[in-house]
């Protein structure tokens, strides 16, 4: 009867956890481009430099840069934007985000990188028990089910406002330190709303249209 119970419980959470990893994009590419490539990077001393081979970094959403043979973690510190030839990264945070869409002077910005949380996971949920024995001592044996599609990386998106020349990141609680009282009842009354969701580019530019 336990055993059925275990049974039951493990195939619930393994179908569970193959609905929310098959949503998420996954690569097997630890940067935004597959290749290394030409970028202007402007720091704060005022000064914009041509680096030939830069990339984005999906770790962290750092700077890339080649020195040698080897890939180097630029200092964030020191860095304003990274202009690629199809995108401006603006450093936010600790991230380098492009500009997804603008309103007027406002605009909602995007930062893309692993989940590495959902990642563990992923691996140690197909990592299961294939043998559950009930006595004195418990013993159990293990099959690691992972296959190539499994250790690809889950990507996410994280966001931010450009709102009245100050960036914050777009969730309810961050935007409530700078909203007035009318613009805080209009953002909780929008998100409520069906088909609002904080990690849907429409819904975020919708928002951001009615804080004007």
């Amino acid at each position: 009867m336990i055993m059925k119970w275990l049974t039951r419980l493990f195939v619930i959470s393994l179908l569970l956890t193959a609905y929310t990893v098959s949503a998420q994009v996954r690569t097997t590419n630890l940067t935004v481009y597959p290749e290394y490539k030409t970028s202007l990077i402007q720091l704060k001393d005022g000064r914009v430099i041509r680096q030939s081979l830069t990339n984005i970094f999906l770790k962290n959403s750092s700077l890339l840069y080649m020195s040698g043979t080897q890939s180097m973690e630029a200092n964030m510190d020191n860095i304003i934007s990274v202009k690629f030839d199809d995108r401006l990264y603006v450093h936010i945070d600790t991230l380098l985000c492009y500009q997804v869409d603008s309103i007027g002077g406002d605009a909602l910005f995007c930062a893309t990188v692993i989940d590495q949380e959902a990642y563990k996971q992923q691996i140690r949920n197909n990592v299961v028990l294939s043998n559950l024995s009930l006595g004195d001592m418990i013993g159990t044996t293990t099959v690691d089910l992972n296959n190539e599609e499994d250790y690809k990386f889950p990507l996410i998106n994280i966001y931010y406002y450009r709102y009245k020349g100050k960036f914050v990141r777009t969730h309810e609680r961050n935007l409530g330190h700078i909203l007035t009282k009318e613009q805080k009842r209009i953002m909780r009354t929008f998100v409520t709303m069906e088909g609002f969701s904080w990690t849907d580019e429409k819904s975020l530019m919708q928002l951001l249209s009615k804080l004007q």
